[in-house]
């Protein structure tokens, strides 16, 4: 079986795995509080272009998002998503079990979310006379890439940006896939850019190149304050931290982190062309490491005997929606082969 399904299938970067085997028997302090943790938060703000900023390691993705929210917001208050958005959709009530509702926007197969929609959303609470008794939106979330593959502009989000400053509401990026969001082809956003617009956000290194691990990035001084009596409380803050700091240290050395990201970008783009010059149909245009494809039902079983791919949703009576995901550990052999594959389809 040659793993299509997603991008966190294999361990580590070879190079982020032989930087924790060498610093292995190390004694350092705990809780990101080493030097390595010290030397990774140097590096991303060298990245950022921002000396200002405040730089969080925790172990996952969903740990990021709620542990970000709920430090961010009031007992009353909620966060405005697409419907697609992944606090809501897939991360079993995470947020909503800090307390904080998720007001869900409809969006299109990009995934994406207007600044338009988030100033409806405002007006429409200010203007209710029974706005005391409604949930306060407080936070935009946005994913760069949006679960469907898609990446913000650097003018839709800023356009965002400024809605959300006028009106006094947060923004938050969920990066868990940013290193393939920012090395996209037409990629006109980058960290300095997601420092100067953002509240805060994070950089994902669980499904780009790390065994594990998100690094959150925080610009804004009221979500500063405290944030790690919040990481303890929210089981977010690890003990052996310097696990976290070696792992975005090796990333953040040399570009590693854009580097990897890049190549998978590029084989993504390879698998599209393919489906294409077979006359199967993308079911959104996506610009980084994850293509959405129409796909016969007639011809999956078959296709899933070799390859594992994620169903995403049914597209009509004939056909499926079916996800193939490359990643920094893509081969260019098993890559080579899979487009093999969908070019020979009798479609």
């Amino acid at each position: 079986m040659i793993y299509f399904n997603s991008d966190y299938t294999e361990g580590a970067h070879p190079k982020v795995l032989d930087m924790l085997i060498k610093t292995n028997m190390e004694q350092t302090t705990g809780y990101s509080e080493d030097e390595y943790c010290k030397k990774a938060r140097s590096l991303i703000k060298k990245a950022c272009k921002n000396d200002d900023i405040d730089v969080h390691f925790l172990v996952g993705g969903t740990q990021a998002n709620f542990t970000v929210i709920s430090a961010s917001l009031r007992p009353h208050q909620g966060v405005i998503s697409a419907v697609t958005g992944h606090i809501h959709a897939h991360e079993t009530g995470a947020v909503e079990a800090t307390g904080h509702k998720i007001i869900a926007l409809p969006c299109g197969a990009d995934g994406k979310i207007t600044a338009e929609q988030v100033a409806d959303v405002y007006t429409a609470h200010v203007e209710d006379t029974n706005f005391e008794h409604l949930v306060q939106p407080k936070m935009v979330y946005i994913s760069h890439p949006t679960e469907s593959g898609a990446i913000y502009s650097n003018a839709e989000l800023t356009a965002i940006s400024k809605v959300c400053k006028d009106s006094g509401l947060l923004l938050f990026v969920d990066g868990a896939r940013l290193g393939y969001g920012l090395s996209a082809k037409g990629s006109d956003v980058t960290l300095k850019d997601l420092c100067e617009l953002t509240d805060a956000f994070y950089i994902g290194g669980t499904k780009v190149g790390a065994m594990f691990g998100e690094a959150v990035v925080i610009s804004n001084s009221a979500i500063k304050q405290d944030f790690r009596y919040i990481m303890k409380q929210k089981g977010a803050m690890l003990a052996k931290g310097r696990l976290l700091g070696v792992q975005f240290s090796a990333l953040f050395e040399d570009e590693l982190y854009f580097e990897i990201a890049k190549k998978a970008d590029e084989q993504a783009y390879k698998i599209a062309d393919a489906c294409k010059e077979a006359g199967l149909k993308m079911f959104s245009e996506s610009v980084t490491n994850q293509q959405f494809i129409i796909f016969p039902k007639s011809l999956l079983e078959d296709f899933g005997k070799k390859y594992a791919y994620s169903f995403w949703e049914k597209f009509d009576d004939n056909n499926s929606v079916i996800r193939l995901c490359t990643s920094w550990a893509t081969t260019d052999e098993n890559l080579d082969q899979l487009i093999s594959d969908i070019k020979n389809l009798k479609i």
